[in-house]
């Protein structure tokens, strides 16, 4: 499968397993998992011709590891806006995580912290080079420090989803390091 359909393809599956399955008919359980055939179907029924191997080859080729598949059933991994329960653990972050965005953004963040806006939780990164992949996806990336062990000790809840991505409700801004000069 070329580049350009490997790309549409994860866009689809990405706003209907995280954010509009009704939109084509389909009820994700409380976990998120919908059956395969049922995705497949609803998909075809809906103008957007997807085989299995496609599908498997997304999941398979991701770098961000969006997706999941167990048996016969596919989940998107994190970054949920409809109402689901990953049924995920807590977990004992690293001393840092990081959170990539852009300037534009830094002056709300300051003020507010990171709030998980329309998902369920505030997305981080475990390293510095993943946060800037994050970040440049919406102009020139900044890259902010998050003391994630302060935010523990204090009794902030923290997940980690299958892919690697740190999840927690929120980012109070004391506990972030801002880049020097922003």
């Amino acid at each position: 499968m070329d580049e350009k359909r490997t790309v549409k393809v994860s866009k689809y599956l990405a706003k209907h397993l995280r954010h509009q399955p009704g939109r084509i008919g389909l009820t994700l359980d409380d976990g998120g998992w919908v059956e395969i055939g049922a995705l497949l179907a609803a998909a075809s029924a809906h103008g957007f011709r997807l085989t299995r191997e496609e599908l498997d080859h997304v999941v398979a080729t991701n770098d961000k590891r969006r997706f999941a598949v167990e048996g016969t059933r596919i989940r998107a991994s994190q970054g949920h806006s409809v109402d689901i329960d990953l049924g995920l653990p807590t977990a004992t972050p690293p001393p840092y995580l990081y959170h990539g965005t852009v300037a534009r953004n830094l002056e709300a963040i300051r003020a507010e912290g990171l709030r998980p806006m329309n998902r369920h939780a505030v997305h981080l990164s475990a390293d510095r080079e993943t946060a800037t992949r994050v970040g440049a996806r919406r102009g020139r990336p900044v890259v902010l420090s998050v003391d994630a062990d302060a935010m523990h000790r204090d009794g902030q809840i923290f997940h980690v989803s299958a892919n690697g991505v740190w999840l927690t409700q929120a980012v109070p801004s004391r506990y972030l390091r801002f880049p020097a000069g922003r």
